[in-house]
């Protein structure tokens, strides 16, 4: 079954018949997670890479954020079993749409949030499809982890 993960949005499954999808990947991040010891996988899709003001309170959607959200899908992924040693983690999307190019590089700066939380966690993404200026689809099949990737007609595994 294809369970669709929107922009700002994060699904977690141990139900090996699941597929977990995300469209529209352009700047935006889609992190894909998969445990296969505990069979579990999730997938988020982040659109910004860090929250502001979160002095001022509970941020009302942690998955629209890097730094936020991805911490609470490994929670969610832990809390069915996975473990650090085990995950298997994907990376999509984070591109440059329309060709602009300022300091608000909202990809390059979402993959840099990533790439900073994996750093202070001692993990490492086993395969990244970033950046360019094409759109993404991602797809997570739950039963064995495999990622796959769709732009402009065409397909291929990560």
């Amino acid at each position: 079954m294809e369970i669709i993960v929107s922009i700002s949005d994060m699904k977690v499954t141990n139900r090996p018949k699941d597929v977990l999808v995300t469209h529209a990947l352009g700047s935006c991040l889609g992190l894909a997670a998969y445990d296969p010891a505990a069979g579990v996988a999730g997938l988020i899709h982040c659109l910004l890479p860090v929250a502001r003001d979160t002095a001022k309170g509970p941020v009302k959607n942690p998955f629209m954020y890097v730094n936020l959200g991805v911490p609470q899908m490994m929670r969610a992924l832990f809390n069915r079993g996975a473990t650090r040693e085990n995950l298997v983690l994907k990376a999509a999307g984070c591109g440059r749409m329309m060709h602009i190019s300022n300091q608000f590089d909202t990809g390059a700066n979402n993959f840099a949030a990533l790439k900073k939380l994996l750093l202070v966690n001692e993990m490492r993404l086993s395969a990244e499809d970033v950046g360019g200026t094409i759109p993404r689809t991602m797809r997570l099949f739950a039963d064995t982890g495999r990622v796959m990737i769709s732009s402009c007609g065409r397909s291929w595994d990560l």
